[in-house]
């Protein structure tokens, strides 16, 4: 039996290597609704909270004091009264719904999902096709001290942090390493650039990508 055609594409990418640009880009070029940012703003809504407090918990999880008192509020003992879990907004929560949000889309399908764990959470799913983005840690330098000069000092510290928390969500998440191959059909370097990027992924996918058009 011919594999089903792919309808859905995930983007997971390690931070300063130009993974969302491509996926943006993929995006237009396919005609395919794009969702980044708009996972969290969805959830928000989903949620009844601000968009602003959603993004502090995007692709985090909640302080480790947090979660062992978490435990606490579910004992039988400590549990507090008329609270229920669809009534705190927190990781976990925003986590929840992200998920959610995923799976919808991945049911319309026409989309690119940029990270949030979307790649282990359409594991094994028909029409989906998965692409990990990395770069050089010279290349992620670059980009971090051109995009946060006054930061420079710090970058490769930073950009190692920013990674280390994907990895955690994507840990306690799904019980998945975040950057295992197993997880992914096309591993890109960023370095390649945008135009053969989306040729690969063009042919690794099986996709009809409408041609950039000719500068006059």
């Amino acid at each position: 039996m011919p594999p089903a055609p792919t309808r859905v594409i995930t983007v997971e990418r390690e931070y300063g290597s130009r993974g969302g640009e491509f996926a943006h880009e993929l995006a237009a070029r396919l005609g395919w609704r794009l969702l980044d940012s708009e996972l969290p703003c969805a959830a928000a809504r989903a949620a009844g909270v601000s968009a602003e407090l959603a993004a502090k918990y995007d692709e985090r999880l909640d302080p480790w004091y947090y979660r062992y008192g978490k435990v606490f509020w579910h004992d039988s003992v400590y549990s507090m009264p008329g609270l229920s879990d669809d009534q705190v907004f927190d990781s976990e929560r925003m986590l929840s719904l992200i998920r959610q949000e995923i799976l919808n889309a991945a049911k319309e399908g026409n989309c690119v999902l940029v990270g949030r764990g979307a790649a282990c959470a359409l594991a094994g799913q028909p029409g989906c096709f998965h692409i990990f983005v990395y770069a050089t840690a010279v290349a992620k330098r670059d980009w971090f001290i051109r995009a946060f000069p006054k930061q420079a000092q710090n970058a490769d510290q930073l950009l190692a942090a920013f990674d280390k928390r994907r990895a955690a969500v994507i840990r306690k998440s799904y019980q998945q390493e975040w950057c295992a191959r197993s997880l992914y059909h096309l591993l890109l370097n960023s370095a390649i650039g945008s135009h053969a990027m989306i040729a690969a992924t063009q042919g690794a996918a099986g996709l009809t990508i409408t041609p950039e058009p000719i500068a006059r």
